[in-house]
C-alpha cells in the first residue's frame, strides 16, 4: 500500500514536499517513483529512484526543480517540488516498482509499476 500525502495550493515559484507511505510489500526490493497526470494528459514519470545502486531519472520538465528521496527507516518516499510551475498542476502519484523486473528509465517512461498510491492534487496558481 502507497499512500500519499502534501499535497495542496502554492504560489508559482514556491515549494512543497510530497511524502508517501509504503506498507505491505518489501520496500527495499522496489524501485519507487512519482508520477503525474494533468487533466487530459497521461500519466508521466516525474521522477524514479533505484535504492540498490542510487541512481535517478527525471524527467527533462522537472531536471534542476524536484529532487525524489527515500526514508528507509520510515519507509517514505518524498519528493521535493522547488520553483514550481503553474504547469506543474496535476495529481500526483507515487509508484513502486520490482527492481528485477525493469529499470528506473522504464519505470518512468513506460509505467512499468507493480503499485500505485491514490494520488494527491498539487495547483499551482497565483
Amino acid at each position: 500500500q502507497l499512500v500519499e500525502s502534501g499535497g495542496g495550493l502554492a504560489q508559482p515559484g514556491g515549494s512543497l514536499r510530497l511524502s508517501c507511505a509504503a506498507s505491505g510489500f518489501p520496500t527495499t526490493d522496489y524501485a519507487i517513483g512519482w508520477f503525474r497526470q494533468a487533466p487530459g494528459k497521461e500519466r508521466e514519470g516525474v521522477s524514479c529512484f533505484s535504492p540498490t545502486d542510487g541512481t535517478t531519472y527525471s524527467a527533462d520538465s522537472v531536471q534542476g526543480r524536484f529532487t525524489i528521496s527515500r526514508d528507509n527507516v520510515k519507509s517514505t518516499i518524498y519528493l521535493q517540488m522547488n520553483r514550481l510551475k503553474p504547469e506543474d498542476t496535476a495529481v500526483y502519484y507515487c509508484a513502486a516498482a520490482y527492481e528485477k523486473m525493469t529499470t528506473i528509465q522504464s519505470m518512468c517512461t513506460k509505467r512499468e509499476v507493480n503499485y500505485w498510491g491514490q494520488g494527491t492534487q498539487v495547483t499551482v496558481s497565483s
